[in-house]
């Protein structure tokens, strides 16, 4: 049932906690009864700011600290009657009594609150791991206004030429690009050999390229051991960092004027773990499809929360704004006695890096072989727009799909244009629970500027379509080190000056205009793995060789996929070696 209208009982709802999910549920508590009681206790000094504009204040992006503030108190009340109590901290709740206690920050008094219903929207709090120096000056998160100040106020006294990032999430990455927008010389560390684990190692190769291309030096693989203080070091003063010595793992100590710290986060269950709710195998709050808590007049939303991923059916912490809101206008329809559901979070999730946007929905390869889901992988290159119109860019697509129905699992797009537009799409078609094969189907908007006759999205469909029809069998990246020599050749279809440009060492050359003409020259009894540089020339010559009565695989996303993944520095005109092949198929 959905609550609509007049006629619906007042309420006393306390919500600890503003921003996305608290104030979206105060403001649609509001709009569903006007003779409730709405109390919000915001801990900190701001209760709704665009938390997700803080990176881009503070590289200058964004000019004026005031445009982070969605609204203050003061306006909040005279628009929707609210009472918000900023710089008040509940400290303890008695769900028996259906009592808060609270204590104003100012002044340390502590008094207690009533309530019917209360909204947990209590968020999650930056990792500092316990390390050695991490107390030291100079050391900094960022996940709300007064983070920021006290950043702004670090650059205006020590005016920093060099900064660490730790983490290669979301945030240390908005960081990097940030800090190096200022100017200053940014390292970017992670103890995972990539960055972003939300997408593949071969999409996250392209993101490393464009910091590096950026000026960005990266440390992968080296988890952050300490902080080591400059007071005792032998270096002349003018040398000395002027925050610490980052270590990380057997790298040489690197000088940071600052730190960030982008480490990830912990959900906050402090609160709800001493008032006996229940606490999920992630470390979230537990809560049911209505977002109710194991006591009955307890609700929760935000990052707080474990939420079901629907793809895989399992808990998990997923910390965006968009299911934020969702969440909090579910909880207030809920509480006035709607039966309203949350379907669960499929994490969609875009950030900029550089000229690069880097997207991202779904499961990707590791979390899908955890779960035990069977999947393919596809991929594919084309550009963002019609490629005979000025400023065509190339989009990187991969996604992926499950074996058996084509049910669409996971996809990332990297690209410098159109990325967003075609994650969209196709979070739209996981949550539709949509096939690989429908997307081949859909009609989208095409006119020169904006796109193709055949959508990157319906481009994408076709490949998985073909391989779910048996019309074409895949080698992925990964596998070609392991083909061998002796039992498979490697056929490269490309014209003579991509291949000028570099090849797989090993392959056999024929242009795929030329191939009808060479069969000849294709060796008998081994298996055939064609390639070219997107994978859609070498599906041709796939096709053509498979009917000759060949045994073909296509390599999946071809050449440029495979090159991503090759470790040294690749320069025009340079021959692309891989490790000699030992295994058979």
């Amino acid at each position: 049932m959905r609550v609509i209208g007049s006629g619906v009982p007042a309420r006393k709802i306390v919500i600890v906690g503003g921003v996305a999910g608290g104030m979206s549920a105060a403001a649609r508590a509001r709009r569903l009864s006007e003779d409730s009681e709405i109390i919000v206790l915001e801990r900190s000094g701001h209760v709704s700011y665009a938390n997700c504009g803080l990176p881009y204040f503070l590289g200058g992006e964004i000019q004026s600290q005031d445009d982070l503030i969605v609204a203050t108190p003061g306006a909040l009340k005279n628009k929707l009657n609210i009472d918000i109590r900023v710089h008040n901290e509940v400290v303890e709740i008695d769900a028996q009594a259906k009592v808060v206690s609270v204590r104003e920050t100012t002044t340390q008094k502590i008094y207690q609150e009533s309530y019917d219903d209360l909204i947990l929207s209590v968020g999650a709090a930056p990792i500092r791991p316990k390390v050695p120096g991490i107390d030291l000056p100079g050391l900094f998160t960022l996940r709300s206004i007064e983070d920021v100040e006290a950043i702004q106020s670090w650059f205006e006294i020590h005016k920093p030429h060099t900064a660490v990032v730790a983490g290669g999430g979301f945030i240390g990455l908005e960081m990097a690009e940030q800090l190096a927008r200022r100017g200053l010389d940014v390292t970017l560390i992670d103890g995972k050999d990539q960055v972003l684990t939300p997408i593949d190692p071969e999409m996250a190769e392209l993101v490393h390229n464009e910091l590096r291309r950026h000026g960005v030096t990266l440390v992968l693989g080296k988890p952050i051991e300490g902080f080591r203080s400059t007071a005792d070091s032998a270096k002349a003063t003018n040398d000395l960092p002027k925050s610490c010595w980052v270590v990380a793992g057997d790298h040489e100590p690197m000088p940071a004027d600052l730190v960030i710290l982008g480490l990830g986060i912990r959900p906050e269950v402090t609160l709800a773990r001493k008032a006996g709710l229940a606490i999920g195998e992630r470390g979230g709050i537990r809560v049911n499809e209505h977002l109710q808590t194991s006591s009955p007049n307890i609700w929760a939303v935000g990052d707080a929360i474990e939420v079901r991923n629907p793809i895989s059916e399992s808990w998990t912490l997923i910390a965006l704004g968009g299911p934020a809101n969702r969440q909090g206008r579910i909880a207030a329809d809920n509480i006035f006695g709607a039966n309203e559901v949350y379907d669960g979070t499929v994490g969609t999730a875009i950030l900029r890096v550089f000229d690069l946007t880097v997207a991202s929905v779904g499961l990707n390869e590791q979390q899908l072989q955890s779960s035990n889901i069977p999947y393919e992988p596809i991929y594919v290159h084309p550009s963002h727009h019609a490629s005979y119109y000025p400023g065509a860019e190339r989009l990187d697509m991969k996604v992926l799909f499950q074996r058996d129905t084509g049910a669409l699992l996971g996809a990332q797009v990297i690209g410098k244009k159109g990325a967003d537009k075609r994650i969209d799409v196709l979070a739209v078609a996981i949550t539709a629970r949509m096939t690989i094969r429908d997307l081949s189907e859909l009609e989208l908007a095409y006119a020169p500027p904006f796109g193709s006759a055949k959508d990157p999205i319906n481009l994408a469909g076709m490949a998985g379509t073909n391989v779910l029809d048996g019309l074409s069998e895949q080698l992925q990246w990964h596998q070609v080190p392991a083909l061998s020599t002796d039992g498979v050749s490697l056929l490269d279809v490309r014209t003579s000056s991509e291949r000028d440009r570099g090849y797989i060492a090993g392959s056999l050359h024929i242009p795929l205009p030329e191939l009808r003409k060479r069969l000849s020259e294709i060796p008998a009894g081994k298996e055939i793995v064609t390639y070219c540089q997107s994978g859609q020339r070498s599906y041709i010559a796939y096709r053509l060789l498979k009917q000759k009565g060949f045994s073909v695989r296509n390599l999946s996303g071809g050449y440029l996929t495979w090159k991503s993944m090759q470790s040294e520095e690749r320069k025009e005109g340079v021959v692309h070696q891989i490790t000699p092949p030992v295994l058979a198929r």
